[in-house]
């Protein structure tokens, strides 16, 4: 038990050492499908839906899934994502402590066969193989290590329901079939462990040998059938693990919708091959497998495409190398079954370890999704380190003069191990490190060249993402994604012409139409970007819009699930002034994907254009039901609360320009509506300093630098304060009229300044010469200059402009009642004048 503790101990402390890089990487390659895009992992997607999507979060009856079927994986990143949401640190640490649990597990399954020590050393040979850098690193390796824990509880718990010609112990039994459940909802493979613990039970548990079965075989065949009593039981056993196998397979194959995933020729380029050179080539990725776990040192995280070059005669060299391989597993079946004894059990379980979880991504029974992958070497490395294991258990029993040098090899193994993997985290950093590392071993293969330029794109280097997205082109001149993204990067360096010549070029490549052969299985989905960026690149041109949309109709020809292109064509055809026509194609988009929540929008933007503000909202409201985070949404919904000026809203109208600023917190525009509420509720000290805020990221926002001025003048009662941003305003956007009627009012009201004021409301009548607020303007301007005369007559005029204004009559009603006074006053005065003129004369005549 001590030694148990410090081996543990041992294993741990190694297991932190060599992933400790992984916590400072980032989220790489299919993290980002997996993790940062996988709507499956937000709060507000119903947890129900990681049981009918796939691991990257599209519905398991889409055509477009990829059919991997992981929801408990899903479930572990979704408790990450509540934890630190898209902090990449928790999700690698996660990672790393699965990982040294798997380490853990396996020394307690390898005591089962072999000595403490030798167990150790297998286990510490698993913990620090560079080959699991990309399962334990990569986050979307979880599955490995999840789907290994309960692959190896489901085995030390079969291994408790059996004994040597024992009767069944059916709590053990049960719960071996709930860990193969569980299993398999981690990762697929993990349903092979039934095979595992059927070999088990023949071999180690019933100790039968090889001539033993062969014989209870014969028997049957003559029809003479002998079975033992110990088979009994262990048939109860088998088929009832059997039975559960097919049971969850036929429960998987339901939520497939029993269809095959849909892959290309780039992802797996033999499968697409007619034989022989289809199973030349599958053979001979057996010998690479083994190599890559017999000496790790050339590793790459991609090995699709043309890293390895189909072999299309048996008279290929590497032929030799499968051949090879085959020699040496026959060797050791030979051995198998020559005896039976304690070490011949262990390498009947080391195999079955090694070859069970490892055939159904071994291309030979199925085509898979890919050439080669590290990461599902994770389970099947098991069984190579207890076979390293014993091997070094039977030198060191047998060459006792070999000790110190077996010692030493041994320890050197572990350090260039531990080394390898130590440096190789530091690879997985970020997608630019880990893609520059593949292609320091791989050049031949144009998606690594692409991932790289993808990598630079991230941070606007599109001249040198160009050299690597051309590279790719001329490493595989057929690759319709490099010639995309050539377009692409040209588009983004504005060069039109050669990004439309690239997209091109790129269709030309797409495979001709087949008489009876649905096209959409041929085809890569992404690979129907072209259309997309096609149709953009195109439809900038008025001209061109027709020719943009057919584009788009094509694309959703040959898949008529692509969404994406539904979306792009409603945008065309938005643009051609074909709203209702956009309309019935957004519906449709909606018909596949009903919780898309663009599509939605998209809805009510179209419905707000065409005088349906109810219908809109409604549908802004149904797209951030399904995405509480769509941003476009949340800010129209915000502009519609506002203009609507539903007391009631504003609360929630606030909530939702917060929750805006906070992910966006220098966009002026949520600034802005956010001030117009706070200015509709009078509370003006808050709307003042959101005006501020918009004014602070974009100093020449038109609307803000107007209503805070307007507000300063007109509510807060400070003219002078609002004549800076007035001057800004004018200054800028010399023909806002609003701008110089406010201007003009401070000039009247509060500088005095007449002649400003009257050069104001001028420039208002030359821009819009019928504004009645700027010629009735001009009017008081003469009024307070005591014109009463010219006052009178451009009321008169601008009360003919507008007959029914009444504070125009009513300040027209007012001048001349002034003027009627004034008059009167005068004549008084002359005739008071006039009097006074005749006593004097008559003074005078005295």
């Amino acid at each position: 038990m001590e030694h148990h503790t410090v081996y543990s101990a041992v294993l741990v402390v190694t297991v932190a050492v060599c992933y400790y890089k992984a916590l400072g990487c980032g989220f790489v390659f299919d993290d980002m499908s997996a993790i940062v895009e996988n709507k499956d992992l937000r709060p507000r997607t119903p947890i129900v839906n990681l049981f009918w999507n796939d691991f990257w979060g599209t519905p398991m009856k889409m055509e477009k899934s990829h059919k991997s079927y992981r929801p408990l994986c899903v479930l572990t990143f979704r408790l990450n994502y509540a934890i630190s949401e898209l902090e990449p640190m928790s999700y690698h640490l996660v990672n790393v402590v699965l990982h040294a649990i798997v380490c853990l597990l396996f020394m307690k399954v390898c005591n089962m066969f072999l000595r403490e020590f030798t167990s150790f050393v297998a286990a510490l040979l698993f913990a620090v193989h560079p080959i699991h850098t990309e399962a334990v690193t990569g986050v979307v390796g979880r599955a490995e290590a999840l789907s290994s824990i309960f692959f190896l509880a489901a085995l030390i718990m079969y291994s408790n329901c059996t004994s040597y010609h024992g009767r069944i112990k059916w709590p053990p039994l049960l719960g071996t079939v709930v860990m193969v459940t569980i299993a398999m909802l981690c990762k697929e493979q993990g349903i092979t462990v039934i095979g595992v613990c059927c070999v088990y039970e023949v071999f180690v548990a019933q100790r039968a040998s090889f001539p033993e079965l062969l014989r209870i075989l014969l028997s049957f065949v003559r029809g003479k059938p002998h079975i033992p009593s110990w088979l009994k039981n262990s048939v109860v056993r088998a088929v009832f693990l059997v039975g559960t196998t097919v049971f969850l397979l036929l429960a998987r194959i339901k939520v497939m919708g029993a269809q095959l995933p849909i892959f290309t020729r780039y992802d797996n380029p033999a499968s697409m091959e007619n034989t022989p050179a289809r199973q030349l080539t599958f053979n001979y990725l057996l010998p690479i497998n083994a190599w890559l776990l017999l000496f790790p040192s050339g590793l790459c995280c991609d090995w699709t495409m043309g890293t390895i070059p189909v072999i299309s005669s048996i008279l290929d060299p590497r032929n030799l190398f499968t051949l090879l391989f085959y020699a040496v597993m026959g060797k050791f079946v030979h051995y198998m079954l020559q005896a039976q004894d304690k070490r011949n059990r262990v390498i009947i379980m080391s195999f079955s370890l090694l070859v069970l979880p490892f055939v159904p991504a071994s291309n030979l029974f199925f085509p898979v999704g890919f050439v080669v992958a590290e990461r599902i070497l994770y389970t099947p490395s098991m069984g190579f380190s207890m076979l390293v294991a014993l091997g070094f258990q039977i030198l060191l029993d047998n060459k006792q003069s070999l000790k110190p040098f077996l010692w030493g090899m041994l320890g050197f193994l572990l350090l260039t191990h531990s080394v390898k993997t130590f440096i190789r985290n530091g690879d997985w950093e970020s997608e630019y490190s880990i893609f520059r590392s593949a292609l320091k071993v791989n050049t031949k293969n144009a998606k690594l060249f692409n991932n790289v330029g993808h990598a630079l794109e991230k941070y606007a280097k599109y001249a040198e993402a160009l050299e690597y997205f051309e590279k790719a082109v001329s490493v595989q001149q057929d690759d319709i994604g490099a010639h995309i993204n050539v377009g692409r990067t040209y588009n983004n360096l504005n060069m039109s012409r050669e990004a439309e010549a690239a997209y091109k070029k790129a269709l030309s490549y797409f495979p001709q139409v087949q008489p009876g052969k649905s096209y959409q299985a041929r085809i890569a989905p992404n690979h129907l970007n072209v259309y997309l960026n096609l149709a953009s690149l195109v439809g900038k041109d008025p001209s061109r819009l027709m020719e943009a949309d057919k584009y788009l109709k094509t694309a959703v020809s040959m898949r008529p699930d692509y969404v994406q292109g539904y979306i792009n064509r409603g945008d065309i055809l938005v643009k051609q002034g074909q709203k209702e026509e956009a309309l019935k194609v957004y519906r449709t988009a909606l018909h596949y994907e009903p919780d898309n929540a663009d599509v939605l929008y998209n809805i009510g933007v179209v419905l707000l254009e065409l005088g349906k503000p109810e219908e809109a909202r409604k549908n802004f409201e149904a797209a951030l039901h399904h995405d509480p985070d769509h941003s476009q949404s949340l800010y129209n919904s915000a502009i519609m609360i506002q203009e609507s000026g539903e007391q009631k809203m504003w609360a929630e109208g606030i909530r939702r320009l917060q929750k805006l600023i906070k992910r966006e917190p220098e966009d002026p525009k949520y600034y802005f509506t956010l001030g117009m509420i706070h200015m509709d509720m009078q509370n003006y000290q808050e709307a003042e300093r959101d005006f501020k805020n918009c004014i602070k990221y974009d100093p020449l926002f038109r609307s803000a630098l107007f209503n805070l001025a307007l507000m300063l003048n007109n509510n807060l009662n400070r003219p002078l304060d609002a004549i800076p941003y007035l001057e800004t305003l004018i200054k800028n956007y010399p023909e806002h009229t609003k701008a110089l009627l406010l201007m003009g009012d401070i000039n009247v009201n509060a500088l005095k300044k007449l002649d400003e004021a009257e050069r104001n409301f001028a420039r208002v009548v030359e821009l819009e010469p019928d504004n009645v607020q700027a010629h009735h303007n001009l009017c008081v301007v003469h009024v307070e200059r005591g014109d009463l005369i010219r006052a009178e007559k451009c009321l008169t005029k601008v009360h003919n402009m507008a007959p029914t204004e009444k504070y125009i009559i009513n300040h027209l009603n007012i001048v001349r009642s002034k003027l009627n006074e004034l008059i009167k006053k005068r004549q008084e005065e002359m005739q008071k004048k006039g009097g006074q003129t005749g006593a004097d004369k008559q003074k005078g005549g005295r």
